[in-house]
This record gives structure tokens, C-alpha cells and sequence, in this order.
């Protein structure tokens, strides 16, 4: 069934109603052909989602009457950060597309040493707006319950800040010949670290990953340095089987 997030101005509680505005009514009009009578889901974002049936359908705008309440269920127990140094061409979209399908809360974009995209702040809104749209999109073709957040690019040092704030912080890097991360990840929820309601950062390099110094000073900062095996995997690939092991490890890929 098609799911829209709207901002929760558009929940009308005196009426019972929702109104779905812009490219959503658009889409739902237009794309899904939709008509009188048909049923959407529709999610504020945050703690409330409904089932509504479509009242009235025009140009700009789709009126719908909530029809029932539903579960908020769909979200990992973890909040997981993919930390990601900006990669070349269009695969930061890919990894916020493909992230956001498999279950991570916010996506940190950052500079480091060997990042090759020449950045510009004057242009940071606009592609922030468009990387959030295609995380809302992927969220609604995924059922999930929330968006995950975009933040604005970090440069190394303020990432080495905002880590912090996590509970557990991973850094991937291909020469890491200590530590693996299954059984990072395993030691960390035996120590309960990885439990519901924790912040978990994994933070991945760009193409030519990260240098010696970066991961030293990653260490220093409370980062762990963990490998993801023995094939090196490109930037756009690495942050998705981090992902993907984490929520494998903590039974949310149905284990």
C-alpha cells in the first residue's frame, strides 16, 4: 500500500481528516492514478501513522479520512549513523537510497583527507534538500516509520566531535588487521552496549579510504577501527554491509 510522510500540520484533528499536498498528491494523483474510495497510508514522521481513505481528489491537493490508527513498528530498536565521506558523482545518493531502505536513523556526510569532490558550501542546501528527498522517498518505498536525517557536511574534525555523541563509533578501514566486525559488534552487545534506544556511527572513507593519521586520530577520539573483511569493497558498498551486519547481528534482519 502507498505511504506518504507529511508534516504534521497537514493531520487535521478536528475534522479526522488529512490533506496531502505538492508532489505527494501529484504523485498519488497523477502517477498511482488513484481515485475516490482508495486507501494510503500516511506517517507524520514521528509518533503517529493512519490508514486513510481518500475523501476528495484535485489539482494540488488530496483530502482523506483516517480510517484507523496504525503501529508504529517498522523502525530498528538501534539508531544506527552511517558517517559517510563524500563520494564522487551520484553515489552519495545511492548510499542514503540503499541505507535509508535498510534501516539507518541519519546519515553524517564529511570531509577527509582523500575526498576527491571539490566542495561548495553555496550549493550545500540545495543537494541536502535533494539527498533528503530521495531518504523520504526510499523511507515510504521501505514502509518505514520515519525519515532518517541528513545532516550538513561535517568537516573531519567536527565529525570527530559529533562521534561523541554516540555510544558505540566504528571506523572502517581496509588495513585493520585486528578487529573484525562481527565480533566488534558481538563483544558490544554482550557489554551492552548495542541495546535498544543506543546510537551506533559507522563511519566509512572515500575512494582512496582513510590515511594512517586520520584512523589514529579517529582512535583517539573513542572511534574502534574494525575491518570488513578481506576484499576491499568500494566506499559506496561498505557502509551498506556495515549496516546490513549490524542489523543481522541484533536479530533485525529477521533473525
Amino acid at each position: 500500500m502507498q505511504r506518504y510522510f507529511l508534516p504534521p500540520e497537514q493531520f487535521h484533528a478536528a475534522t479526522q481528516t488529512v490533506t496531502i499536498e505538492g508532489d505527494d498528491a501529484h504523485h498519488l494523483g497523477r502517477v498511482m492514478r488513484a481515485e475516490v474510495g482508495d486507501k494510503v497510508i500516511c506517517s507524520n514522521g514521528v509518533d503517529r501513522e493512519v490508514l486513510v481513505r481518500i475523501s476528495h481528489l484535485d489539482k494540488g491537493a488530496v483530502t482523506a479520512e483516517i480510517v484507523e490508527e496504525l503501529a508504529m513498528d517498522a523502525e530498528a530498536s538501534v539508531d544506527v549513523w552511517i558517517a559517510q565521506s563524500l563520494p564522487k558523482g551520484d553515489k552519495m545518493e545511492l548510499i542514503i537510497q540503499k541505507g535509508t531502505e535498510i534501516g539507518a536513523a541519519r546519515f553524517l556526510p564529511f570531509l577527509s583527507e582523500r575526498t576527491i569532490v571539490q566542495y561548495d558550501a553555496k550549493k550545500e542546501a540545495k543537494r541536502t534538500e535533494r539527498w533528503q528527498k530521495i531518504a523520504k522517498e526510499a523511507a515510504e518505498q521501505a514502509h518505514r516509520n520515519r525519515v532518517p536525517q541528513i545532516e550538513s557536511v561535517y568537516s573531519w574534525k567536527q565529525l570527530l566531535q559529533r562521534a561523541k555523541e554516540a555510544d558505540v563509533a566504528w571506523i572502517c578501514y581496509e588495513k585493520e588487521d585486528g578487529q573484525q566486525l562481527k565480533p566488534a559488534i558481538q563483544s558490544a552487545i554482550a557489554a551492552g552496549q548495542i541495546e535498544p534506544g543506543k546510537q551506533v556511527l559507522i563511519a566509512v572513507g572515500p575512494e582512496g579510504g582513510f590515511t594512517e593519521q586520520e584512523i589514529k586520530q579517529a582512535e583517539e577520539a573513542g572511534f574502534r577501527s574494525v575491518s570488513l573483511g578481506n576484499r576491499i569493497l568500494r566506499t559506496e558498498t561498505a557502509a551498506m554491509v556495515g549496516l546490513t551486519c549490524l542489523f543481522y547481528e541484533t536479530g533485525e534482519m529477521g533473525g
